[in-house]
């Protein structure tokens, strides 16, 4: 697991490590369940009150409680969504949306601080990746959004900012801490990860036991559109992509779903639907489902999104060649819940307060 600093960061332990680690604070084996517990809540260390207040003081002094901190909480007028900014210890931002549907509610956590996979069309990238979460600041997004709704997160999209399987080992054991049914016990059914497409990370996961369901970035049915619009592509291109895809189908028995995003101009025609549609037809030979989203316009990449009626002759095109697509409802529209965005700003409003500062004459 990460660490980050000297001291142990036991919200990213499992319970069994947990023990081993409050073992070694002398105390008692059931410290650790009744710790677990705590934390799943998204509790404070001095709200924990059926632990000694001695221990309490030593997990402050020997170990590193990484629960992040509300920086800034917006609620969809709308529809109810809200949009969290959460602070680190060490003073790095993510982002994490909380839906609410007719079949259950939903939270979008980040797995990165930052993002390094470039995509021309997202907001999380433009300042680059800053560092990964660990386990426990991905847990804490969770933990925090069900303890300040008061509502208990049912599923979990692991869509927000950052690529989760460039962060793998951290990933992997936040799905193993948030199923744990003696934490907050989320059905791993019920967790989507979102992938760019790093091929290796979509092989090594679908040996994992996981039974998550897949979600990958396309975003265009050709390699050269997509390495335009996706960096990535020209490591891991849309054949061998859909390959390592209809292996995770195979190992896992998970429908894999894509993510097409629709910018006007560039991957929005008649065209480029048929041509999405015989490559998931050729490369999937199962059953797969693809989610169009109108691209949440960002002004600093010049791009935009086509408008509603575009979007459904996409949509209806897709399914005349035997594709089953949705165009997917945005909520939160008027907090901009797409992520990044609020990270973005907040960046941008320190370099100019330290611009200010630099500027300032001298007294």
């Amino acid at each position: 697991m990460t660490e980050i600093g000297s001291k142990p960061d036991f919200m990213s332990m499992t319970p069994e490590e947990l023990s081993d680690f409050t073992a070694s604070l002398g105390e008692k084996p059931y410290r650790a369940a009744q710790l677990f517990s705590w934390m799943a809540k998204g509790a404070e260390l001095e709200e924990m009150t059926n632990l000694p207040r001695a221990f309490r003081q030593k997990l402050a002094e020997e170990g590193d409680y990484r629960l992040p901190r509300i920086e800034r909480k917006l609620v969809s007028a709308v529809d109810g969504t809200v949009k969290y900014l959460y602070a680190m210890k060490d003073g790095e931002c993510v982002e994490s949306v909380f839906m609410r549907y007719e079949h259950g509610t939903s939270l979008c956590v980040s797995s990165e601080a930052g993002c390094a996979m470039g995509c021309r069309f997202c907001a999380s990238t433009l300042r680059g990746k800053a560092r990964n979460l660990t386990a426990s600041e991905i847990l804490g997004q969770a933990a925090k959004a069900a303890r300040d709704t008061g509502e208990r997160v049912d599923g979990i999209v692991l869509m927000g900012i950052g690529e989760p399987l460039d962060n793998y080992d951290n990933v992997v054991r936040f799905l193993r801490l948030v199923s744990d049914p003696r934490g907050m016990g989320i059905g791993l059914r019920h967790i989507s990860l979102s992938t760019c497409g790093l091929v290796p990370g979509i092989l090594k996961l679908a040996d994992e036991g996981l039974p998550v369901t897949l979600s990958v970035s396309l975003h265009a049915p050709d390699d050269e559109t997509r390495s335009a619009l996706m960096p990535v592509n020209r490591r891991y291109n849309v054949a061998s992509l859909l390959e390592a895809c209809r292996i995770y189908f195979e190992k896992t028995g998970r429908r894999v779903s894509f993510e097409y995003t629709l910018i006007s101009g560039k991957n929005d025609g008649k065209k480029e639907a048929d041509a999405l549609a015989a490559v998931l037809k050729k490369g999937m030979r199962a059953s797969c489902h693809v989610n169009l989203i109108l691209l949440n316009a960002v002004a600093e990449t010049g791009l935009s999104a086509p408008d509603r009626r575009r979007a459904e002759e996409f949509r209806r095109q897709l399914e005349t060649n035997g594709v089953n697509a949705t165009i997917r409802r945005r909520l939160g529209s008027d907090i901009d819940a797409s992520c990044g965005q609020l990270r973005l700003s907040k960046l941008e409003q320190e370099e100019e307060e330290i611009r200010r500062a630099q500027s300032a004459p001298l007294s």
